[in-house]
């Protein structure tokens, strides 16, 4: 059997891509990282394999801890991680789940070819900058007043319809329609209703971004076809998530974990990973707040796109939906845990369990945290939008500015490797500050610009630095794991146009 052991971490390798950190001590479950050799030796680097293996220490979580291909070292519970926890004897963990609650991408399709743009790329990328906000602080779209905050929290993208900011087939092209309907905006904080008031429509900083990309490879032309994409078409990815109101939430329900439930806090190998038990009021609580910033990312990135749609309108001299085709293909989260219902080992008591203790598999109903990691269900799913369930779900997984993205399709595999789930982007090698003592964000502009004709505008250089490639693991080998294990199969790649940052 091979094994590697990096910082004391022994893991051993089960099969292709697939390594198995042991049951050992007070770990509830194995833990897996779902990666190559290559990207097993970058994720050794820093604390991700440590902080996967604290997260076998929530309680009620089943089966294996996962890391997806991009995983690298977090708040506590790594990035690229997905935990699966019973949803009745287990917990909830707003650490596992991310200050960024319901960051996520979606993809904008146009019928515009690369040939189209050819010349006009500072006129659009300059008009997309001056029209969506972008930067730390205040500043969006729209002004938040309290009804529309109402709205928003409660009723996701269906209120931003209504309000004249999208289209019908938004709402179908959207995880759960744009809406979770168990979303309780009570349960959010007058404080961080406040943060996300003038946030509304507004990218942030950071990794968040808005670029125009060009399909340069279709790897499945039937997927594709359904998908709407083709070899030199043009389609808009943003990414971003809830802003200061879903950062408010978790920092809120962080600190009455530590009041309200600090005997499991204290169980647990790092305070970063702070739980309340399922079935407690304070669980309640984070689930109805947490789906009510989920709500309220979905319509931050729907009023992104309104504003997109109508600069691309006055660019080109268009009307963006009947003359531009820009509908919506998939809007995906990657900081989010749901009820889902999961098929898993149960003992003699019909409880989950693992291993030994496993006696048989049944279908139970788990919190399922994906933090930094992207639901991939596949063909035939329920939960697939209609339009697409006949090919799989979308999963759309971006790279750095100077490489490709992907669009995905939920694998076969999925739902038995990884809970139906697979990685979100390309993941981090450096830190920021790091980033920011190798590279200096006017010379990755520049040479962006002037190698492969990608125009890059920021509020700040720093951001530029922090975002450079080579900060970012491989997207093209992350890929590659994801279609091999069959949890994300290829369906076409993306090279950046234009790009937007804070």
């Amino acid at each position: 059997m091979t094994t590697r052991e990096f910082d004391g971490v022994r893991l051993e390798k089960v099969r292709d891509h697939v390594w198995e950190i042991p049951r050992e001590g007070d770990m509830n479950v194995p833990a897996r990282v779902l990666a190559s050799e290559s990207l097993l030796e970058e994720i050794g680097e820093d604390d991700t394999l440590q902080q996967l293996k604290n997260a076998t220490h929530l309680p009620g979580m089943v089966e294996p801890a996962l890391c997806m291909p991009d995983g690298h070292q977090g708040y506590g519970f790594p990035v690229g991680g997905v935990g699966a926890i019973d949803a009745r004897t287990g917990c909830i963990s707003p650490g596992a789940v991310g200050y960024d609650i319901n960051c996520g991408v979606r993809m904008v399709n146009t019928n515009l070819k690369y040939e189209d743009i050819r010349g006009r790329e500072e006129e659009l990328v300059d008009a997309l900058f001056e029209a969506i906000p972008s930067g730390l602080g205040g500043g969006g779209v729209i002004g938040g007043d309290a009804d529309a905050i109402e709205g928003a929290l409660e009723r996701g993208v269906e209120w931003a319809v209504e309000a004249g900011y999208g289209i019908e087939s938004d709402l179908a092209r959207c995880e759960d329609e744009g809406r979770r309907s168990d979303a309780r905006p009570e349960f959010v904080s007058q404080k961080a209703m406040d943060r996300g008031r003038n946030q509304m429509g507004s990218l942030g900083s950071g990794n968040h971004f808005l670029e125009v990309q060009r399909v340069t490879d279709v790897f499945r032309e039937s997927v594709a076809e359904s998908y709407g994409l083709e070899e030199d078409g043009i389609v808009v990815l943003i990414h971003c998530g809830s802003r200061g109101l879903g950062h408010q939430t978790c920092n809120d329900y962080l600190r009455r974990i530590e009041q309200e439930h600090d005997d499991l806090l204290a169980e647990l190998p790092d305070k970063e990973l702070a739980a309340a038990p399922a079935g407690s009021e304070l669980a309640e609580e984070y689930y109805g707040a947490m789906a009510a910033c989920i709500n309220f990312a979905w319509v931050n990135r729907q009023l992104i796109t309104h504003r997109t749609r109508e600069t691309f309108g006055e660019v080109f001299d268009a009307d963006p939906i009947d003359d531009l085709g820009m509908e919506l293909l998939y809007d995906i989260a990657h900081n989010i845990a749901k009820k889902e219902t999961h098929e898993v080992g149960v003992g003699p008591d019909g409880l989950p369990a693992v291993g030994d203790a496993a006696v048989d598999r049944a279908e139970r109903e788990l919190y399922v945290h994906r933090k930094g990691a992207t639901r991939a269900f596949p063909a035939g799913h329920e939960d697939v939008p209609e339009a697409y369930r006949s090919v799989g779900q979308p999963v759309i997984i971006p790279g750095s500015m100077g490489a490709g993205s992907y669009v995905l399709r939920g694998g076969d595999e999925s739902m038995g490797v990884s809970f139906g789930s697979t990685a979100h982007g390309a993941g981090r090698l450096m830190s920021r500050t790091q980033a920011k003592r190798e590279f200096r964000g006017g010379d990755v502009r520049d040479d962006l610009e002037s190698t492969q004709a990608i125009y890059v505008r920021s509020q700040s250089g720093a951001t530029i630095a922090e975002e450079a490639p080579g900060v970012y693991k491989d997207i093209d080998e992350v890929i590659r794991v994801s279609d091999e294990l069959g949890i994300g199969d290829k369906v076409a790649r993306t090279v950046p146009v234009c790009n937007i940052k804070g």
